[in-house]
């Protein structure tokens, strides 16, 4: 487990954290496919906190494409370095999130976060923000829509609609199990939405949301309950 101090250059205050998102959000690339799902490695990375004891705790959980077997995981403790604010919460995870991917034995390949890419309210959610630092291919898989609107997909796996800002795609509405509710899927870096959604229904043959996502939620959570026991020590 890595253990970290919050960096230095992050951002103060709300208007620095916007700043710095306009200026990463013009680094994106939306115009490659990524890697074909099914090969290579896929990362889940995902994030838990204790504010009340100021910790927060990473994973990243590196899975085989092909067979979804555990690859590599590691996971990174370090102080909560941004307060919460909606739509800048990638500032409160990023730095961790970062540590727990640079501790990994082999490289990430596709990298699946658990929250938003292009489908976020100034267009840039932890899925571009870490695709940007890293510069590794990433989409966001998301539990809720946000703020934005679709259409119920119709009952069978893999239907889907678009996510919407107004007129704008974002996203979409997946069904990754029949008469299930969807998950919400879009781009983040170095990949294009049709690749990004056949990557989510890859990692999930037998439940809602992506085997990374699943392996990486445990894992951090059990990472920060070590942490704060410790703490609390």
């Amino acid at each position: 487990m890595e253990t970290m101090d919050i960096p230095a250059g992050r951002p103060a205050t709300e208007e620095q954290a916007r700043a710095i998102q306009d200026e990463l959000r013009t680094r994106t690339i939306l115009g490659e496919p990524g890697p074909p799902p099914g090969t290579g490695h896929v990362t889940g990375v995902d994030v838990a906190y204790d504010d009340e004891r100021d910790v927060v705790a990473a994973a990243a959980v590196v899975l085989d494409a092909a067979t979804l077997e555990v690859v590599a995981e590691r996971t990174a403790v370090g102080r909560i370095s941004f307060p919460y604010v909606p739509g800048l919460l990638a500032f409160r995870e990023i730095p961790t999130v970062l540590a727990a991917l640079d501790a990994l034995p082999c490289p990430p390949g596709l990298v699946v976060c658990d929250g938003y890419g292009l489908a976020h309210p100034r267009r840039f959610g932890l899925a571009s923000h870490l695709g940007v630092l890293t510069g590794l291919p990433t989409i966001g898989v998301a539990k809720n829509p946000f703020t934005f609107s679709y259409d119920d997909p119709g009952p069978r796996r893999g239907a889907w609609t678009p996510l919407l800002a107004g007129d704008e795609e974002v996203g979409r509405a997946l069904r990754t199990r029949a008469a299930v509710k969807p998950v919400f899927v879009s781009v983040g870096h170095r990949v294009s939405l049709d690749n990004a959604c056949a990557h989510t229904l890859a990692l999930t043959p037998a439940y809602r949301l992506p085997e990374t996502t699943r392996r990486a939620d445990a894992l951090c959570r059990r990472a920060l309950r070590e942490a704060t026991t410790r703490q609390g020590g």
